[in-house]
């Protein structure tokens, strides 16, 4: 993250206490009654401008949800609590509509994303991009030109994942939510990819990257934000996580790097709850070797060695 000519970057999106719950039909009891399912609560992570921040985590921990919010295209039985800004002011519908495709720009997950009934290089230029910079991020993305001219349906898995890619990019976004960005791609291509995002970066960008692939989170971002069971459980440099266990706050974040094949592809035992079956207190405190009655009870985020961590026992 470059800070010689900005000492305080300007903080882009800050989410704090962040809460997500969807409004479903209940049909256990025989009646179909209403009720609140929380996928996400007490979620928190921030992006400042000149740096990545990656978001790790299993299936399931509200990663891509997070995405939605940001954005405002979660479905309309999703209630949304908490305290979201950018770049200061409150993130509103309005403020939503003025920035989208602007300065917010989405990398989605799903390739479904893409029109199947426009050819791909018109949806890459979209309202504000022209053929001269597409041309030029075919290149770093080595896409042939002839790509341009190609429904999706005609492109390969891959191919696909860098047009997406292509139209967030073609832009001058300050804040890009790239949701797993690079399946289906080669190491090589996903480096370049990562290289891209570090460049934009570099210019004064802010990229929140979720990814599972914890190498690569751990190479190019500056922080990493895990997160378990849909809320945050550790924030820290991305640094802590290259140095190992030893540097790390969490007991989750400590079992996802052994996870990593090179430090021993270590399981833990047990899953991560359903959301509606979540423990009082610590949600990882079934599965964790730490667990005390403390663990029963709420947990708030702290301050610790630099990062963030919601764990009574982290030293």
């Amino acid at each position: 993250m470059k800070t010689d000519k900005n000492p305080a970057p300007e903080t882009l999106l800050e989410a704090r206490d962040l809460s997500v719950s969807f409004r479903m039909y209940d049909g256990a009891s025989g009646a179909l009654r209403q009720r609140d399912l929380r996928v996400i609560y007490n979620l928190s992570v921030s992006v400042r401008e000149g740096e990545i921040v990656a978001v790790a985590g299993s299936s399931g921990s509200g990663k891509s949800l997070l995405a939605h919010a940001i954005l405002g295209i979660l479905p309309r039985n999703a209630q949304v609590t908490g305290d979201m800004r950018y770049r200061g002011k409150a993130v509103t519908e309005s403020l939503l509509r003025d920035i989208r495709g602007r300065e917010l720009a989405l990398v989605p997950q799903s390739l479904t994303y893409l029109d199947p009934l426009m050819k791909t290089g018109e949806q890459i230029n979209g309202i504000y991009g022209n053929d001269e910079k597409r041309k030029s991020i075919f290149q770093r993305y080595e896409l042939a030109e002839s790509a341009a001219k190609k429904y999706p349906f005609q492109l390969s898995g891959g191919m696909s994942r860098r047009i997406l890619i292509s139209t967030a990019v073609m832009g001058d976004a300050k804040l890009i939510i790239a949701d797993e960005p690079t399946p289906g791609m080669t190491l090589a291509t996903a480096k370049r990819v990562m290289e891209h995002f570090r460049e934009l970066s570099d210019a004064g960008a802010g990229i929140l990257l979720i990814t599972h692939d914890l190498d690569l989170a751990f190479e190019c971002a500056d922080r990493i934000a895990v997160f378990y069971a849909g809320s945050t459980v550790e924030i820290a440099d991305a640094a802590d996580f290259r140095e190992g266990p030893q540097r790390l706050r969490h007991p989750y974040s400590k079992a996802l790097w052994q996870a990593v094949p090179q430090n021993g592809f270590i399981p833990i035992p047990g899953s991560q709850p359903y959301a509606g079956e979540l423990p009082s207190g610590c949600c990882f405190a079934p599965r964790c070797p730490e667990r005390t009655g403390a663990c029963a009870s709420p947990v708030p985020m702290r301050e610790l060695r630099g990062g963030e961590v919601r764990c009574v026992h982290a030293v």
